[in-house]
């Protein structure tokens, strides 16, 4: 973020001002939004009006939120910004009077309504590092109520038993809702806004592309999906196709501005039965398995879930290498360009996202946490239930069998074969036939004169070579893979996997693939499953 000549604000709003909002009539209760930003299918609003007279929509600029706590570039900050300007409206448009925005630590602005009387309730969500701290303290000090109703399994002593039929149903489920009439819907002035928090803490996002935030944009870019979901799985894997052709509803659903219950239900009634409809709506359950694993076990963002890979790479770090895999200068086009475009634009299809993190991995042989903190920053659609159980998954940090390892000279071939994305985001690479774009330092001499690049000067050679460094991966690998395969044996360690096939899946991996001892090094590719991936 950029610097600020402004004052920091102040914690708002004053207590004077909230207990002036109950003077006249009783204490109501607040609806603390945090990424659920919209007045639909919430259940937290819904449980509030139903339960209370009068409610208070708050949001909570939150200062570790645009500190390095946040994790977040300023783009994803202001499309923040923009859904709150969103919510704001919506709210107004019910007769209400919209969103009261507060600043500093919500505690502190929480414990400023609980003192004056009111209730707190919030849309339960699973979250990490800081976020679920900050819950657990705001449950044992202010009493705030957190509401279920994500589809998520909670209190469960085996959550994975009978999972997916629970998530069926709850999308099949009428949505929460609330009437308007019947509650008054009540704001506290506090001098704050997105605009002024933007001043406050130098805000400035510089990346392109970037969409506008919001419900209203949100409901626009479903319609427009839903009209051409049967050209989906055709456009999910290039990463040219994929900038329009995927659905990119996925910043939204982060923030919350439309459930994910609600796209189902748009696209089950509206969409043409075909592949592309059957594909997207797997990835709706996707969306909830990936926030389940981090709701199970908040560990993903930090360590191995495996405790056999803990630590992997770890006496690998190059700082050099990791420095030319994040500006895009590793000398594997297709990864290069991938990471320029993230940098640039905060989006990456897929595909893309797990080749990078493939050959960081893999082949650079660096730390996860810092490849997934990366992405993390610069995302638009950051969420860390998905981006970090995804980067532990694509390591292969889980124990499984069947690890993929993207080749990134393949990856030009079958998704960039004219090179029209490489070229984009790699311009010193423009002059070169396509037929060299896979592996730029096997281009002729020849060639390279006529065209006036010079590979190692104008573009990179690779930073390892790629053929050794995958072949001592896989020999690192395998060597503890049997190893950790047993360990999916423990129940601790099963709950915290959290797989489809639940606890019963992980002893069955175990039993099949596990080495307790951790021998077998010389025949591990053959048992682990790791393949070049297309």
């Amino acid at each position: 973020m950029g610097s600020s000549d402004d004052a920091p604000l102040p914690t708002a709003p004053e207590p004077a001002r909230v207990r002036a909002a109950v003077e006249s009539e009783p204490p109501g209760t607040v609806v603390w939004h945090r990424a659920d930003l919209r007045i639909s299918d919430h259940p937290a609003l819904a449980a509030a009006a139903a339960e209370s007279e009068r409610i208070l929509p708050l949001f909570v600029f939150d200062p570790a939120f645009y500190d390095e706590r946040g994790a977040a570039c300023d783009a994803r900050i202001e499309f923040l910004h923009d859904c709150l300007r969103d919510l704001d409206r919506q709210y107004r448009d019910v007769d209400g009077a919209g969103l009261t925005y507060a600043h500093g630590d919500p505690l502190d602005v929480l414990g400023r309504f609980d003192d004056a009387g009111w209730d707190v309730v919030a849309a339960a969500t699973p979250t990490g590092r800081y976020g679920r701290r900050r819950d657990e303290r705001a449950r044992e000090r202010l009493g705030v109520r957190f509401v279920e109703g994500d589809g998520l399994v909670r209190d469960a002593d085996r959550p994975r038993d009978g999972w997916s039929d629970h998530v069926e149903s709850w999308l099949a489920a009428d949505p929460f809702d609330w009437d308007p009439r019947s509650v008054g819907v009540e704001g506290v002035e506090t001098g704050v806004d997105p605009d002024r928090a933007s001043d406050a803490y130098g805000v400035d996002p510089t990346k392109t592309r970037v969409p506008t935030g919001g419900r209203g944009p949100a409901r626009d870019r479903l319609r427009a999906f839903t009209e051409r979901i049967a050209e989906y799985p055709g456009s999910i894997s290039s990463p040219v196709d994929a900038r329009d052709g995927t659905s990119g509803l996925s910043p939204y659903l982060r923030f919350g501005c439309l459930s994910v219950r609600e796209v189902h239900r748009h696209v089950d009634e509206r969409a043409p039965d075909g592949r592309g409809k059957s594909m997207f709506v797997s990835r709706l359950f996707w969306n909830r398995h990936y926030a389940q694993k981090l709701l199970d076990w908040p560990g993903w963002l930090d360590r191995a879930v495996n405790p056999v890979y803990e630590g992997f790479n770890r006496d690998r770090h190059d700082p050099d290498l990791v420095a030319a895999w994040k500006r895009g200068e590793t000398g594997f086009p297709m990864v290069d360009a991938s990471m320029r475009c993230l940098r640039e634009t905060g989006w990456l299809n897929f595909r893309m996202r797990a080749l990078c993190a493939s050959v960081y991995f893999h082949v650079l042989q660096q730390p996860w946490r810092i490849g997934a903190d990366h992405f993390h920053e610069h995302l638009i659609d950051g969420d860390p239930a998905i981006n970090y159980t995804q980067w532990q998954s694509q390591c292969g940090l889980v124990g499984r069998p069947g690890l993929r390892l993207y080749d990134p000279r393949k990856q030009v071939r079958d998704q960039d074969p004219g090179g029209e994305f490489v070229t984009r985001w790699v311009p010193e690479l423009a002059p070169l036939p396509a037929a060299h774009l896979d592996a730029p330092e096997k281009t002729p001499l020849a060639v390279q004169r006529d065209v006036g690049v010079e590979i190692g000067a104008d573009y990179p050679y690779p930073v390892v070579d790629y053929e050794a460094a995958r072949s001592e991966f896989r020999e690192r690998y395998g060597a503890v893979h049997g190893a950790a395969a047993a360990r999916l044996g423990d129940e601790a360690i099963a709950r915290r996997a959290s797989l489809s096939g639940g606890i019963a899946g992980a002893r069955s991996i175990a039993a099949d693939h596990g080495e307790p001892t951790g021998t077998g090094a010389g025949d591990g590719p053959a048992q682990t499953g790791l393949d070049d991936f297309g």
